[in-house]
């Protein structure tokens, strides 16, 4: 039975390089010099250090540049509060999206069920396998689930015939 799954995973090998590319720019800028601007990844998640707000905001400014550069979507970063860590200093940790929250998975599954598609669709952790008798009704669903859920940064992985 054809089948494919509905994933949302950032190209965590890119993200490294555009915060190491960030953090290159970051060491050169004459903006930046003297002052405690940084950025570091740990796993999933970014953190980004500065002086003020307004720096925070330049140095996020310029990781979604080299991101956009490095074809990883940017709707995969999901900001954190903005806190004082003594002195003037300031930072903010922007946490990277990995997996279909089990809420979005359910709204795909709600999506699929109401389009009246012969096709079934199942949560299987952090992904949802969407099954069918035909190909052409598994390329539509996934052309639905782009059309109605752009705000989510998914993609389609083990196309299966």
């Amino acid at each position: 039975m054809p089948s494919f799954d509905t994933v949302c995973e950032a190209n965590l090998v890119e993200v490294k390089n555009a915060v190491d590319n960030t953090a290159k720019e970051i060491a050169t800028r004459f903006d930046f010099k003297g002052t405690s601007a940084a950025i570091d990844i740990k796993e999933h998640e970014i953190t980004l250090t500065g002086d003020s707000d307004f720096q925070l905001s330049q140095i996020d400014d310029i990781l979604r540049n080299k991101l956009t550069k490095r074809a990883v979507d940017v709707r995969f970063l999901e900001k954190g509060t903005v806190q004082k860590i003594g002195g003037d200093k300031v930072k903010q940790v922007v946490k990277i999206k990995n997996g279909i929250a089990t809420e979005d998975g359910k709204k795909i599954q709600r999506l699929i069920k109401d389009s009246k598609l012969k096709v079934q669709a199942s949560i299987q952790g952090h992904a949802v396998r969407v099954t069918g008798a035909k190909r052409d009704d598994l390329q539509e669903t996934m052309a639905l689930i782009k059309k109605d859920l752009s705000d989510l940064p998914l993609s389609f992985d083990n196309f299966r015939d």
